[in-house]
């Protein structure tokens, strides 16, 4: 008899990949019948010769898996998968709210920058029109700009995007 896994079981987690393999491992864990998702951004990039639009992880060697805690063998057998990642001694999971963000992010037409910096938190913001209604976040003085700051704490990392003022709220 098939044990049943309840759909609240099921959480979001990021996995880095082996270098420059972001979508050869989310292929595979597709093929598998995994959930996944690999924000891409697309750029248009220059050669000597030629320019031409590609599509590039939004975040270098990482991508996520929504699976249950049974799955986590399975998710690291995968060709590209290097590993989880780790928060307090413990595998990092991300809300599905942070992942529904990220997909409406993804989805606008803005462009996006993803920075390492350590950025310091400043004040909280919620977007209230827009293709970007919604998303919370934090205001930073970034390059003489208001910006709005989505942390992804889990990562280590954030994502940059311009927003005009008479587009936020104060929370």
């Amino acid at each position: 008899m098939a044990l049943m896994v309840s759909e609240s079981s099921f959480k979001w987690y990021p996995v880095c990949t082996n270098p420059r393999a972001e979508k050869k491992a989310y292929s595979a864990l597709l093929e598998k019948g995994i959930e996944a998702y690999l924000p891409l951004n697309r750029r248009l990039k220059q050669w000597s010769d030629r320019k031409k639009w590609v599509e590039e992880p939004l975040l270098k060697s990482y991508l996520f898996v929504r699976i249950a805690d049974s799955d986590r063998a399975e998710v690291l057998m995968t060709k590209g998968i290097a590993r989880f990642i780790y928060f307090s001694g413990k595998i990092a999971a991300m809300p599905d709210r942070q992942i529904d963000e990220l997909k409406l992010l993804m989805a606008s037409s803005l462009e996006l920058e993803v920075t390492e910096e350590n950025l310091q938190p400043g004040e909280k913001i919620k977007i209230k029109a827009g293709p970007l209604k919604g998303i919370t976040g934090e205001i930073i003085a970034y390059r003489s700009q208001k910006q709005l700051l989505l942390r992804l704490e889990n990562l280590g990392c954030s994502i940059i995007i311009n927003v005009a003022a008479s587009l936020i709220n104060r929370l």
